[in-house]
């Protein structure tokens, strides 16, 4: 079984699955994987502290399951060991573990939190659970709030870090982030508690039968929080039910039907800017936000043809309420996708991939009777593999009914050298169509033009991450022009403001990031391992020459671990962040940063594990956004089992 893990995952391999195999698609792996170490030198044993696989699948890459050796582009991936050994439901503490990542938050977990790569705007980053996009369509700007994702039904993390509309279309300027839900054989919980009477619940299982694979995973995370505005009092408290599920069906030796979804509904109190002041402090909103995303489909797996068609729904309803007037904004946005990917196996290690979608969008809200609109897009890309060297170039076309076409082009090469080193490089486009809000909205503006972005990396790397000895140093660059922004009307004479008097949407930008990401990573003594993540990356505005909003110049994550002979786990994570500034204008300054978090764990037996933090050991006060407070001191205990 498990097809649906390794789907396509020859798309850039010399080698054909053998017809007489019931499971073509793990066979190519296996003969690639044993391809790719004939003539290595021989390893001595290792331990491993997060994963066990040598060479992590990635699917942003090429929007095929592919091995991360055999892609130019930068790609990160972080498997559920890793996630269980930070600790916790907050999924930015895990990610600020990835080079080129920094992290904004409106107060305590639950609140709005946008992931900023590389400099680029957290709307620009394309996000996916289990393949199906997930961004808002009713969000003004069109991202995704990751205050409304928890760490309890993740099993995977997989970061493309780099322009990828060729594969990808709409939104993919910063980078592509795809999320995989839970879906580990048997069944596992875990029970934690502690600060600010915080409580993460989560349960997970799988059945894997002749012909059949299903999984259920769900979460609940309670937590009594604090006062999201700096100057406050009162604690914003969040809670969260989320639930996620798949099935998998062999209807043949080669087709498969699968299905999948996640639901998740989240409860959180928010602080705003009551009158008469109108600045930011404690009030009695709430805000409710319900998530759905689901594909169901069907997957062909021939000889030398594979084949993926799929129809996908992603729905997010939000409502904000106060006790004394009630809703005060909704909003509701959708979109539903009809896609096919898929591959042919050509000869001499060339493969052609493939895909194509057509999407319907919508979106409403309180105040706003809503639009919608619909997009086409398709691709082909051309990969080839000979010896060490793996190459892909390809080409892309989308037409929007609201902005017209674009076009992408990317292409990346990677070349194994001696001793595990790798020379990497990428050239990527992107592009966000405008937001259905910046197009229809009472703002809105029916002749903007989609952002556009061209970057490129060149990288050296060793090794593998999180295992033996790693290093990977990457130089990159992206320029994006088109860029939207929000332009006020008081007082102006602006031809663009006529019968918009607060303001409107206009292409008005130009953005310039470069910069330099380091890992490393090595084990000290067999028991004991090093790591870090540093990045560092300059970030303007092109036309003024100031510094991006909230963009440090510096993140960087150091972090241990070490394993007791009597089997008691210790862990370090250190994160240092630089200061930014709030606004465009750089008149108000975000102090730096130092975070440490300290965690240890203990397993009582071979099924049950016990386990606990201290995060920020220091009280560190800090912000990433102006006027925002983000969490002090506090500790947490947990317990973990399995069968």
């Amino acid at each position: 079984m498990h097809k649906f893990l390794l789907f396509l995952s020859a798309s850039c391999f010399p080698v054909a699955a053998a017809a007489q195999d019931a499971n073509p698609a793990e066979q190519v792996l296996d003969e690639v994987a044993e391809s790719h170490d004939q003539g290595a030198e021989p390893r001595e044993e290792e331990i491993v502290f997060w994963h066990e696989a040598s060479s992590p699948i990635t699917v942003t890459a090429n929007g095929l399951s592919t091995n991360i050796d055999n892609t130019g582009q930068a790609v990160t991936v972080i498997e559920r060991d890793e996630i269980e050994a930070v600790q916790g439901g907050d999924i930015a503490r895990v990610l600020r573990r990835a080079p080129g990542v920094t992290i904004g938050r409106n107060g305590p977990v639950g609140s709005f939190t946008g992931i900023n790569v590389r400099g680029a705007n957290a709307e620009q980053l394309l996000v996916l659970i289990d393949g199906v996009r997930v961004s808002d369509p009713a969000a003004p700007t069109g991202g995704f709030d990751f205050g409304n994702l928890l760490t309890g039904n993740i099993g995977k993390i997989d970061l493309l870090r780099g322009s990828n509309s060729t594969i990808w279309g709409s939104d993919a300027v910063g980078g592509v982030l795809d999320l995989s839900l839970r879906g580990e054989a048997g069944i596992e919980g875990s029970l934690e508690y502690g600060a600010r009477d915080t409580v993460l619940a989560s349960a997970s299982g799988a059945v894997d039968r002749q012909g059949f694979f299903g999984r259920l995973s769900a979460s609940w995370f309670s937590t009594d929080g604090f006062s999201a505005a700096a100057s406050g009092s009162e604690p914003d408290g969040f809670e969260q039910l989320s639930l996620g599920g798949a099935a998998y069906l062999d209807l043949s030796d080669r087709l498969e039907l699968f299905a999948h979804g996640r639901y998740a509904e989240g409860d959180l109190d928010i602080d705003g800017f009551p009158a008469p002041a109108f600045v930011l402090a404690d009030t009695l909103e709430t805000q409710e936000t319900t998530q759905f995303s689901g594909a169901t489909g069907l997957a062909y797996y021939g000889q030398d043809l594979t084949l993926r068609g799929s129809f996908s729904l992603a729905e997010t309803q939000r409502t904000n309420s106060d006790p004394a007037v009630g809703p005060t904004f909704a909003s509701e946005g959708q979109s539903e996708r009809l896609a096919l990917r898929g591959e042919y196996r050509l000869i001499g290690g060339l493969v052609l991939a493939f895909g194509g979608e057509h999407e319907w969008a919508r979106y409403e809200t309180l105040f706003d009777a809503g639009a919608d609109t619909e997009s086409t897009g398709g691709y082909l890309q051309l990969g080839w593999v000979l010896g060490g060297l793996a190459a892909h170039v390809g080409a892309r076309v989308d037409d929007h009914q609201g902005f017209g076409s674009a076009t992408s082009f990317g292409g990346d090469v990677s070349y194994a050298l001696a001793g595990g080193w790798r020379l990497r490089a990428s050239l990527g486009e992107g592009f966000k169509a405008p937001s259905l809000f910046q197009l229809f909205s009472d703002f809105g503006n029916s002749a903007l033009r989609p952002e556009k972005s061209t970057s490129f990396d060149i990288g050296v790397e060793k090794g593998t991450r999180g295992r033996g000895t790693h290093f990977a140093l990457t130089g990159f660059r992206r320029d994006s022009e088109d860029l939207i922004g929000f332009i006020s009307c008081f007082g102006s004479t602006d031809p663009i403001c006529v019968g918009r008097l607060f303001g409107t949407y206009d292409n008005t930008a130009r953005a310039r990031a470069q910069g330099i990401e380091a890992e490393a990573g090595f084990a000290v003594t067999e028991r004991l391992r090093l790591s870090g993540v540093f990045s560092l990356v300059d970030a303007e505005d092109r036309q003024t020459g100031l510094e991006l909003a909230r963009r440090p110049d510096y993140a960087a994550t150091f972090f241990a671990d070490y394993t007791a002979p009597f089997g008691l786990g210790l862990g370090a994570d250190l994160r240092v962040v630089s200061d930014s500034f709030d606004d465009g204008a750089n008149a108000f300054r975000l102090d730096g940063h130092e975070l440490l978090d300290l965690r240890a764990s203990f397993p009582l037996s071979d099924a049950v594990e016990i386990f606990g933090r201290v995060e920020n050991v220091f009280d560190a006060e800090y912000q990433t956004a102006l006027g925002y407070a983000q969490a002090g001191r506090g500790a947490f205990i947990g317990i973990r089992a399995g069968l």
